[in-house]
């Protein structure tokens, strides 16, 4: 098979959502339909002490949510399958953002009992920010929950997109008799059970399924239906793949009902890997010359070995076990020995892998977040992971000093696996950490304990905002402690400002110095 035809054979996307909306459970799902798994574990399964796939750090298990991007690689339909489940948990936001610079799509779940959440507006704004196509699936039709045509709406107007529903639904909770299929021409009838039902619209005037078409809900939803038709958005692939439009699935991961029908449709309309911006240029994923980048770095998978493996998003040409590359940044060459695909925590050795597809390899502590490696002559670096400023800070100790060793080598690790940021005051070098939300730091003292065998001490200095400054424009005497001044692990200098009131005042007793705002840089990068 040629590069071509092996690149196109890839569908790498993300799975997004608000806790508790059924991300993990329709993650399951998928991997059933793959035999990757027996049968689909819950995420709270104390009792039975079944755990979904997709959740493998020991405290994700014990609380029941998942905090860490998984990866999941598996062949279905002739295509090869590559899922990136993303945290749910809305402290866990920013180890998303950056799993999602490696897709080349994104499904989007929904709970139809609550509609969009906070958590849903802001991977959803990131999601357009990089013009990612995007699939909704409304979770949890086998439930009460709100009318389609509400939801259809808050989708519109709250994350201004367009939407075309590819089914609709007959009822929801007790009343739910199946979907009408749009995109197939068939009603697919729900029957309580695993198995689902297909009738093409033709045959529903037959005698056998007379008791449904004349029951009440099946007969208000017809008229729902002929509304959709006049009025509703007409279908566009080309729009779906610019982002401006998304294809709305309704169904239930936990029934199961609509999920195959769903995931077969999704499977072949979502886009194959694309061309990626760097700084020679458009590297295009059918470029004979393998590269890709990190996106992610996991420590201690394997506690017992205290590994790290990093995270490689292939962005072209074909990877093969053993071969010799360069670190761009570093210019330097490296020997990829150890290479894995994983299913969660299971990885097993793979020898060859496309672009498009995700890896693992082993990392000699070289690796950084956003590194590009290289096959042949060519130099060059894939565009800057986006990095997403912290909302809360807390100074970190450890609690014994003769710890120090160890308390250094864990602080390094975790955060260079990205979901906390390091700070350091300037003039004393005492360590600040930046987190998007309160869970990282539960995360952090758990695992600097049961990996480094280190006990910390966190203490809050509060939600700050943070500004970077350009070093020329450094004046020390400006800042004390309601406006703190530190340096991140790159030696940039940041000021932690104490609230908005502050941040005002500072700009107008200083309005030559420039106050830069990642948040704002990311969105100008991703439309300029």
């Amino acid at each position: 098979m040629s590069l071509y035809d092996e690149v196109n054979k890839r569908k790498t996307f993300a799975i997004i959502s608000h806790p508790d909306a059924g991300k993990t459970t329709l993650t399951e799902r998928l991997l059933l339909f793959g035999n990757l798994i027996r049968s689909a574990g819950t995420v709270k399964a104390k009792k039975s002490g079944k755990f979904a796939t997709s959740d493998w750090m020991e405290i994700e298990k014990q609380r029941g949510i998942s905090v860490t991007s998984s990866v999941m690689n598996f062949p279905y339909g002739g295509y090869q399958v590559n899922i990136l489940d993303t945290p749910g948990h809305e402290d866990f936001s920013e180890d998303t953002y950056r799993t999602l610079t490696a897709v080349d799509s994104v499904v989007m779940i929904i709970d139809a009992t609550k509609g969009i959440e906070a958590q849903t507006k802001k991977l959803f704004k990131v999601c357009r920010m990089r013009g990612i196509p995007i699939f909704t699936f409304i979770n949890k039709l086998d439930r009460e929950g709100r009318e389609p045509f509400d939801l259809l709406e808050e989708i519109e107007e709250v994350l201004d997109i367009e939407t075309y529903p590819m089914n609709w639904p007959v009822g929801m909770g007790k009343r739910f008799l199946g979907v009408f299929d749009r995109h197939k021409n068939q009603f697919v009838q729900y029957n309580g059970n695993e198995e689902e039902i297909y009738i093409p619209y033709e045959d529903l005037d037959k005698p056998e399924h007379q008791e449904l078409v004349s029951n009440s809900t099946f007969k208000a939803t017809e008229d729902e239906l002929e509304l959709l038709d006049e009025a509703g958005d007409n279908f566009s692939l080309e729009t779906v793949l610019s982002g401006k439009q998304t294809p709305v699935f309704f169904g239930s991961a936990l029934a199961p009902f609509g999920v195959e029908t769903f995931f077969d449709t999704f499977i072949s309309m979502a886009p194959a890997p694309k061309p990626r911006k760097s700084t020679e240029g458009v590297i295009q994923p059918d470029n004979p010359n393998f590269s890709g980048f990190v996106f992610k770095i996991q420590a201690n998978m394997n506690p017992a070995h205290r590994d790290r493996i990093a995270f490689l998003r292939v962005c072209s040409g074909k990877f093969e076990r053993g071969m010799s590359v360069n670190l761009a940044r570093t210019n330097k060459p490296i020997k990829l020995a150890q290479s894995q695909q994983f299913v969660a925590s299971s990885r097993g050795t793979i020898e060859e892998a496309y672009a498009g597809d995700i890896i693992g390899i082993y990392d000699p502590n070289a690796y950084r977040i956003g590194d590009t490696l290289i096959e042949g002559k060519e130099h060059f670096e894939y565009d800057e992971l986006p990095q997403f400023p912290p909302e809360l800070f807390k100074k970190v100790t450890a609690k014994n000093v003769m710890k120090a060793k160890q308390f250094k080598k864990g602080l390094e690790q975790l955060v260079q696996e990205g979901a906390i940021q390091l700070f350091k005051r300037h003039r004393t070098e005492s360590y600040i950490l930046g987190a998007v939300g309160e869970l990282q730091y539960d995360v952090f003292k758990y695992r600097m304990q049961n990996e480094y065998n280190v006990e910390v001490e966190l203490e809050s200095i509060g939600e700050r905002i943070p500004r970077w400054l350009k070093v020329d424009q450094v004046d020390e005497s400006l800042f004390d402690e309601r406006n703190i001044l530190v340096r991140d692990r790159e030696d940039n200098y940041i000021v932690l400002f104490r609230n908005e009131f502050a941040l005002r005042w500072f700009k107008d007793k200083h309005p030559k110095m420039e106050l830069i705002d990642l948040f704002e840089v990311n969105q100008y990068d991703q439309t300029n």
